[in-house]
């Protein structure tokens, strides 16, 4: 299955795209990636946690 969602694009008069057009869904999907990377790129220096040592922890505080 193909990643890319289905676009459409604007072109000016020298036939260089402009502008894309796709639909809403596409577009939030599209943001949440962008803001899904992000995070991940705030964090990539942060150390790694032990998913045993997360639950517990979340329990612990009642969490989970």
């Amino acid at each position: 299955m193909d990643w890319r969602p289905k676009v459409q694009y604007v072109v000016n008069d020298k036939g260089r795209r402009t502008a894309v057009l796709m639909s809403y869904r596409q577009y939030c999907r599209l943001m949440e990636d962008l803001d899904d990377l992000s995070v991940k790129l705030e964090r990539r220096y942060e150390p790694a946690q032990n998913f045993g040592e997360v639950v517990a922890e979340l329990k612990k505080e009642g969490r989970l």
